[in-house]
């Protein structure tokens, strides 16, 4: 999922965000990939994800899994 042009790609924020301004912004990518980038700064680099890398992602923060990424 490398060298995916994000120029155009259509962010939004959680519906939970409210006027908080430490927020992150969130595109959902062809091909099931997912990228997640700082709204208050959005020239900044994106992170991208692979569909089961978001899955599991998602999945730890319901459960409220706070363990390393690299655990």
């Amino acid at each position: 999922m490398n060298n995916i042009d994000l120029s155009r790609a259509p962010w939004f924020k959680s519906s939970h965000s409210g006027s908080q301004s430490d927020c992150v912004e969130v595109a959902w990518l062809a091909g099931g990939g997912v990228s997640v980038r700082d709204s208050n700064n959005p020239s900044s680099p994106a992170l991208i994800f692979t569909p089961g890398e978001w899955d599991a992602f998602t999945a730890g923060v319901m459960v409220g899994d706070d363990r390393p990424l690299d655990e």
